[in-house]
Parts: structure tokens; C-alpha cells; sequence
């Protein structure tokens, strides 16, 4: 038995939901986008949307021309209007990521992604910082201000990486940066720039980068990095499959920052992990299951003791870096497949979406939280064996003690909510389907189905002012459980004996 505290220790941090990742910004003029980016808004609230592409040519805004034989730049911001006009209208503001190079302005011909963006550092970086300021201030006449002011700009996307950054150059990276940090705040002073942006696999790139700020006095508002647990890939057809270390890892990376800058002028500077998820891979069928989320479930909880944000990389899988996706379900990043499908990871973002302001407690496999109005919330979950080598358990036992209200005697009303390998999993059926390629609209609906979680409810006893809430999970799951007092305003001549009609006697 784990006896939750009735005072709570203090708020649980909403770093989990402050931003959220996505594919290149120009899928954001899709519907099937749009329509996934609303639900995930209006079931999770994320509050920031941060994915690449910004500057690369299917956004169209650096567009240079000749005329009388002079070169000129004009900047076009027709794409760029529509992608934050949508993003505003479902509620989430940009998390600013600049990147990668227009083709026209781009130092070299090297590209990442099945859609090419142009990774090499400008040839004209002066041409390069009017397009930085040219676009700040578009968005400042448009919006406000007030409003871009909350909007961070993150300088390029994991430069030690040389799919990402020509030679992994980093001499060439501090440059842009410090060009562009500068422009973003001739701009407005007010409006926050950071970076580096770097993977996992950085080793003394956040040190460096410190000490080049504070030696050139560069503006470093926040920085950034990611956060990956997979190993090297094991290449199938349309797909990978990798090992995962455990997710404790991930919490690791999450903490790196700030012991990396502890005594440098970026001390206190707030932490995003702007990417982070188990596989680096949108092709590896692990982000689609019910292990994924049972996976994360102790990441996600515990990761705002290490971090002021991390953004689960993606929302949705509209997403194309390895080309257009074959299936439904092909191992995308996302929280929802085409056509909203929501996965068991939805899920569980959508239970913490519910759960109380009040911390109580937390656990290895739980999390207790309080609301205003006195209702208890836990979120459980099964703990996984990421090895896959030993066997584990087809239940998990939990018992909690949960403050509910005054001292005294009554019931509670327990409301639960769980996905698991059966529960909740709209991989597993579409994968009983026969993995269909392209769902006929009867077997999208049965998907949907599929993909809703288990719901129960019942009435337990209240006394002493506490609930004995014993919970069985099965295997890999999640489970969200709510308590409520119960006020019982049942009329007195009420008998559920009679409902046929019948005497009791």
C-alpha cells in the first residue's frame, strides 16, 4: 500500500505540453494536418509547434529575381502567412526553428531529407540576415509584437551532425549563429533566440558554444538540444527496426544541459529539448504500439525536473523525411497516423492533459495529482523491459491510500480510462486486419473504434477520509483513474428491485 500524501508538495510542471514537433512547416497547407494539429490542441493543449523547413524553397520566401541585369531579393511571405494563420486558429503559436537554406542563397548543393532541404551555410550571409530580419519583421507587422515576442527562434537544427550541417562545421555554425542571433534582435530585443539545436551524440559542442557567447557577447536567450534512445538502424524494406536503451536514458539527456553550463554565463538559461522520443527513425514500428507508450509514461512525468520544455517529435504522421509514407501504420513519429488515428502515445499525453494542477505524489509507476474542485487523478502505468529479453509480467499491481476530501466516511465515484495491448491499440487490430495499405472508410472506422481506450467506473468506500484504491494493470498499460466524492441526491423512493415493475415485498 503507498500511502499518497493529503498536502501537496507543490504544482506539477506542465513542461511536457509546452511545445510539440512536426514535419516540415509547408504540410501545414494540408487538411489532413490541420484537422490532426486541431484535435491534438484541443485534447492535449500543447502550446508551441516547432518543425523545420522555415526557410527551405517548398516555403517560397526567399525568392530572388533579375531585373535590368541586377540581381535583387524580394521576400514572399504567401506560404508562410497561411502556415501560421492555421497554427494560430487551432491555438498553438511557432516554436521558430531557422532553417535550412533557400536553395538560391545556399553555399553548396548538400541536402537532407527526401525533400532536399539544403543543409550548407549561406554564400552571402549579409543576404542571409535580411532574409532573418525580412521575416521577423513580417511577422511582427502582422501579429504584434506582443504576440512573436512569445514566439522563440531556435538557430538551425543539430549542426554537429553532418546530414544537418555541411562538415559539421562548427566554427561555420557559431558564425551564422552570432549573425542571426543578432538580426533576430535587431528586429526586437524582446524576442527570445537560442540554440544550438544539438543531438544526442554531441560531446563538448554546448560547452564551446557557451564560452563563444560570453568571448563575443553573443545574444543566448535559451538553449537547445534533443533527446534519442535507439540504436544504429536495421534496414527492412519501407522501415528500420533498432534496440532502446532504458527510457531513464532519455531523462539523462534531459539533465545534460545544465550540468554541461553549470558556472558558464548560460547557467541559468532555460532548457528545450526540442526534439525527443525513443527511435530517431519516422519508419520504426515501436512508436506505433502500446509497449511505446508505457515506455515514455516515466519520461514524460518526470522530465520537468530536468528541463523548461520537450517536444515530442511529432504530433502527427504527416511527415515525409524518408518519402510519403506506404501505410497507416509505418512506424512514424506520430501521435496520431493519417487521418487521426490516435496511437497509444495519444493517449497518454491525452491522460496527462487530465490530470490536476496539485502534485501529490509520484512513483516509479504512478503519478497522483489533485485538482481545485477536490477530484484525485492517477496516472499508472506497467513497467516495460525495453531489451525485450526477459519476460514480463501479464499484471502489474498497484494499491494506493488516496486523499479524498475531509475525514469521514462515504463512497467515490472511480472513473477509469486505460489502453493496453488490447485496449486502446489501433496497431494491433490493423495488423489482425491483414495491414491494410489503404483502409477501405469501414475499416478506417474500425480503427477509430480500435483506438478508443477502456472505460469503467464503480463505487469504492471512503473512510477516514481516504480511498483504498487497488489497481491491476495489464501488460503495458497505461491507465488514467479519476476519483470524485460521491454526493448521492438519489430520491429516497428509489428501487432499482422495481425497474420491471415487480414488489419487492
Amino acid at each position: 500500500m503507498i500511502r499518497v500524501p493529503a498536502e501537496s508538495p507543490g504544482p506539477f510542471p506542465d513542461a511536457w505540453r509546452y511545445c510539440v514537433g512536426t514535419g516540415r512547416l509547408d504540410l501545414a497547407l494540408r487538411r489532413d494536418y490541420q484537422d490532426s494539429l486541431a484535435l491534438v490542441r484541443r485534447e492535449i493543449g500543447f502550446g508551441h509547434l516547432r518543425g523545420h523547413g522555415l526557410f527551405s524553397d517548398g516555403m517560397g520566401i526567399h525568392r530572388p529575381y533579375t531585373h535590368r541585369g541586377a540581381r535583387h531579393v524580394h521576400h514572399s511571405f504567401t506560404h508562410l502567412d497561411q502556415v501560421v494563420d492555421a497554427c494560430l486558429a487551432a491555438g498553438i503559436r511557432p516554436f521558430l526553428e531557422l532553417g535550412f537554406m533557400p536553395s538560391a542563397l545556399a553555399g553548396g548543393d548538400d541536402t537532407v531529407f527526401w525533400w532536399r532541404g539544403n543543409i550548407t551555410p549561406p554564400r552571402d550571409t549579409a543576404e542571409w540576415t535580411a532574409l532573418v530580419r525580412a521575416t521577423l519583421t513580417h511577422l511582427v507587422g502582422r501579429y504584434g509584437a506582443e504576440e512573436v515576442r512569445t514566439w522563440p527562434v531556435e538557430v538551425w537544427n543539430e549542426p554537429d551532425l553532418p546530414q544537418f550541417w555541411r562538415d559539421a562545421d562548427e566554427d561555420a555554425y557559431h558564425r551564422l549563429y552570432e549573425a542571426t542571433a543578432h538580426a533576430v534582435k535587431e528586429v526586437d530585443a524582446a524576442i527570445p533566440v537560442g540554440g544550438p539545436a544539438l543531438s544526442p551524440g554531441a560531446r563538448g559542442w554546448l560547452e564551446r558554444f557557451a564560452e563563444f557567447a560570453e568571448r563575443r557577447d553573443v545574444p543566448v536567450d535559451f538553449v537547445s538540444r534533443h533527446a534519442y534512445t535507439s540504436g544504429p538502424a536495421q534496414h527492412v524494406p519501407f522501415g528500420v527496426h533498432q534496440t532502446l536503451a532504458p527510457a531513464g536514458r532519455l531523462l539523462d539527456q534531459f539533465a545534460q544541459p545544465r550540468r554541461a553550463l553549470a558556472g558558464t554565463r548560460l547557467a541559468g538559461a532555460p532548457v528545450h529539448i526540442t526534439e525527443f522520443n525513443s527511435s530517431y527513425r519516422p519508419d520504426n514500428p515501436v512508436h506505433d504500439t502500446a509497449f511505446h507508450a508505457a515506455y515514455l509514461a516515466p519520461v514524460v512525468v518526470a522530465g520537468g525536473d530536468h528541463a523548461d520544455s520537450f517536444a515530442y517529435w511529432t504530433f502527427c504522421d504527416v511527415f515525409e523525411e524518408t518519402g510519403i509514407p506506404t501505410a497507416p501504420f509505418h512506424g512514424g513519429f506520430g501521435l496520431l497516423t493519417h487521418r487521426q488515428i490516435r496511437k497509444p502515445v495519444y493517449h497518454l499525453y491525452a491522460f496527462l492533459a487530465r490530470m490536476g494542477p496539485d502534485l501529490l505524489t509520484r512513483g516509479d509507476d504512478h503519478l497522483v495529482t489533485r485538482h481545485r474542485d477536490g477530484r484525485v487523478t492517477v496516472l499508472a502505468w506497467a513497467p516495460v523491459d525495453p531489451t525485450g529479453t526477459s519476460p514480463v509480467p501479464a499484471r502489474h499491481p498497484l494499491r494506493l491510500s488516496v486523499p479524498l476530501g475531509a475525514r469521514g466516511r462515504g463512497e467515490a465515484f472511480v472513473r477509469r480510462l486505460g489502453v493496453d495491448e488490447e485496449h486502446g491499440n489501433a496497431y494491433a487490430a490493423w495488423r489482425r486486419m491483414g495491414s491494410p495499405r489503404s483502409p477501405s472508410p469501414h475499416q478506417l472506422d474500425v480503427l477509430h473504434e480500435a483506438a478508443e481506450p477502456a472505460r469503467s467506473h464503480r463505487r469504492l468506500p471512503v473512510t477516514g477520509g481516504r480511498v483504498d484504491l487497488p489497481l491491476t494493470l495489464a501488460r503495458h498499460e497505461v491507465a488514467f483513474v479519476e476519483l470524485t466524492r460521491v454526493s448521492d441526491e438519489t430520491p429516497p423512493w428509489w428501487d432499482e428491485r422495481r425497474l420491471l415493475g415487480r414488489d419487492p415485498g
